[in-house]
């Protein structure tokens, strides 16, 4: 019984990370209708910044990860925001074309990251303060996974007071739910736009911080990801915040519980399985956007 408890820290952890990774596609693709494939890339991006702080600059591990997490999401916001505005915009409005353009983008970043750190796996250091866990109910909640939701949490609660409370963020709401309705009150779209790509890729960094906590490093990490998140955004329904928490929180204590009965491979039929059958009971996702569309 207390294996079984224990999943459910484990699939929490995982939930976090893919709630990280879905926001920001989510955003970019509820908003622009660009399938971004190269967001796993960015994920991967964000995981060899903590890298960096600890091999190359030589950081102590106890605050390395702490400086990390806002340095990959200005990294990997500025990664996508020039992206956004060199390729990507020209492909609006076309997802498949968009989805082809950034799978190439994601393997041209996969190469550069074995060129500069090699093919195979490094590991991040953990803090010393992040190792060990306390038992709670016969639960084991290990403290680099605490850190995980915690981490989650505080990013939910900044973009929930962005999008509720700031005027970038009230606009970013507009355009998502009527772009042409927006564009005729006066604001500029495409300067959202690109805030909104700046924004999810840097959430994409946040998560690839996170992931050093659960696994090593490498070029293929976010691709490992990315599919998961994609799942996370059509189950959470488009544009929706409340959604996408739920969503992602449900398919990693649902990764959790099918990997401790079988095997990743049989885990990963058994998800795709019950969010088929989901989907089929609710095509529009967990919940869906009220529109002023005609449409």
């Amino acid at each position: 019984m207390d294996a079984i408890l224990n999943q459910i820290p484990i699939g929490l952890a995982i939930g976090a990370v893919l709630l990280l990774a879905a926001l920001g596609l989510n955003f970019t693709f509820g908003q622009m209708g660009v399938i971004n494939m190269a967001h796993g890339e960015f994920m991967m991006v964000g995981a060899y910044t903590a890298f960096v702080m600890h091999a190359w600059f030589e950081l102590n591990p106890d605050y390395a990860l702490v400086l990390a997490i806002p340095a990959a999401f200005v990294l990997t916001g500025l990664l996508g925001l020039a992206l956004e505005v060199s390729v990507i915009r020209r492909f609006y409005g076309r997802p498949l074309d968009t989805l082809l353009l950034t799978f190439g983008i994601g393997l041209v970043l996969q190469q550069i990251a074995r060129d500069i750190f090699g093919a195979p796996n490094v590991d991040v250091p953990a803090p010393v303060w992040l190792a060990g866990g306390v038992d709670v109910l016969g639960i084991r909640l290990h403290f680099a996974r605490l850190f995980i939701l915690a981490l989650a949490v505080l990013c939910v609660i900044a973009i929930a007071y962005y999008l509720n409370r700031s005027k970038p963020g009230r606009q970013m709401r507009a355009v998502l739910h009527n772009r042409d309705l927006a564009a005729v009150t006066g604001i500029a779209t495409r300067r959202i736009d690109a805030t909104t790509f700046f924004l999810g890729s840097g959430l994409a960094g946040i998560a690839g911080v996170a992931l050093t906590l659960i696994g090593p490093t490498g070029p293929t990490l976010g691709h490992n990801y990315i599919v998961d998140a994609f799942l996370v955004v059509v189950v959470g329904g488009l544009g929706q915040l409340r959604g996408t928490i739920l969503a992602a929180l449900a398919l990693g204590l649902l990764n959790a519980f099918a990997e401790f009965w079988t095997d990743a491979s049989l885990a990963k039929v058994l998800v795709f399985v019950a969010i088929i059958g989901f989907l089929q009971a609710r095509p529009q996702g967990m919940f869906t956007v009220r529109s002023r569309a005609l449409t």
